[in-house]
């Protein structure tokens, strides 16, 4: 036991560390503040760390703006607009359907109301109310009480499943109102890993949105977690699940990075084996995901979060110029795992990020070297 709080105090005392980092060829040091060989990503263009925006993955300028707009007037209407002309079988309505819901959820958290107060989210209420025959509302509704369920209730509590069995049923009455769109039963997917769905259950959730999108990247990783080793699969499971995934991914297609999201799913929560990150069942998960960020279409919605899981993955490996070939294309959004899983994101991808640009230049890089 002893061994472990020894470990677990080092890795603390590097996370504050790593900030100040070392150039030297061949390998990363420390350094104290204000040192010259200090490394700075602020010379690669990166955006400081309180502007990294933690609510997205990557850009989506119509849903931020729309966001502003809805939480400054509390008027629902322009989230309505915006996810009707979302197309329904697309990654991006399902990202939208989460950030509106997440966006109540928060607003929820922060203002719970009170006599003379209207709780945070009330525009979401009023949307129930005055257009309950409204698709993007039926679905943003449900996703909220699966985030409220989550975010407010320990799982397994009487708590927890009556918030859930109520987001089941508002799955059911999402998907009665918009039979093709898939976002229902993806929303489904987190209940049946919450309220545990027999692996029976779920597959009947799970073929349901294999009809409307079976490419569907996201619902891909939803499905991933019922099937971790710490919900209701196992490691093999999951590894059967992803890998089946990447073999029948269409061109084009990011599903090819599964694997590298199972490998995450089943990391040893404190690592004793030198060169994990060089195994042979991570180097290939990486290559993977190295592959299908290569074919995958620029505009293509799941693109960052991909990226950003190699980040985390390739700092880990010490592929240095790789990682920042990646970090070029998210960095001033980290609203994605890995980082999420912190309880201060942007902190957390600060950290690999100065690693990464440490790494680089100790290896040669330079701002002027790296290919943008």
């Amino acid at each position: 036991m002893e061994i472990l709080w020894v470990l677990i105090a080092l890795v603390m005392l590097a996370a504050v560390a790593l900030p100040f980092l070392r150039r030297r060829r061949g390998a990363v040091g420390l350094v104290p503040p204000g040192h010259p060989d200090a490394a700075d990503p602020a010379n690669y263009g990166f955006a400081r760390q309180e502007e990294l925006d933690i609510r997205l993955p990557g850009p989506d300028e119509d849903l931020l703006d729309v966001l502003d707009v809805v939480q400054r007037t509390q008027d629902y209407r322009a989230a309505q607009q915006l996810l009707a002309g979302t197309p329904a079988d697309g990654e991006q309505r399902w990202q939208r359907v989460q950030a509106f819901a997440g966006a109540a959820s928060l607003e929820l958290a922060q203002r719970p109301g009170g006599v003379s107060e209207a709780p945070g989210g009330q525009w979401l209420r009023v949307w129930r109310t005055e257009a309950p025959k409204d698709a993007g509302g039926a679905a943003v509704h449900a996703e909220f009480l699966v985030q409220q369920a989550w975010r407010t209730a320990a799982p397994g509590s009487d708590e927890f499943r009556i918030i859930m069995e109520e987001a089941k049923a508002a799955c059911g009455e999402a998907a009665l109102l918009a039979p093709g769109d898939p976002v229902p039963y993806i929303v489904e997917l987190s209940v049946a890993r919450g309220l545990g769905y027999s692996q029976q259950e779920f597959e009947q959730v799970w073929l349901k949105i294999l009809d409307r999108a079976p490419a569907h990247m996201g619902a891909h990783l939803a499905a991933l977690h019922y099937w971790c080793e710490k919900w209701h699969g196992s490691r093999q499971q999951a590894y059967d699940f992803a890998e089946a995934a990447a073999a029948r991914a269409p061109q084009g297609s990011l599903l090819a990075a599964m694997p590298l999201f199972a490998v995450f799913e089943h990391l040893p929560e404190v690592n004793l084996v030198s060169g994990f990150y060089q195994s042979e069942v991570v180097t290939k998960a990486i290559h993977g995901a190295l592959h299908a960020v290569h074919s995958a279409r620029p505009d293509d919605p799941m693109l960052a979060h991909v990226r950003h899981m190699l980040v985390f993955f390739l700092v880990r490996s010490e592929r240095w110029a790789e990682a920042m070939n990646q970090l070029i294309h998210v960095d001033g959004h980290v609203g994605a795992l890995p980082w999420t899983l912190s309880p201060d994101p942007a902190a957390e991808f600060a950290v690999y990020r100065a690693l990464a640009v440490a790494g680089y230049e100790a290896n040669g890089g330079s701002p002027a070297t790296l290919p943008h």
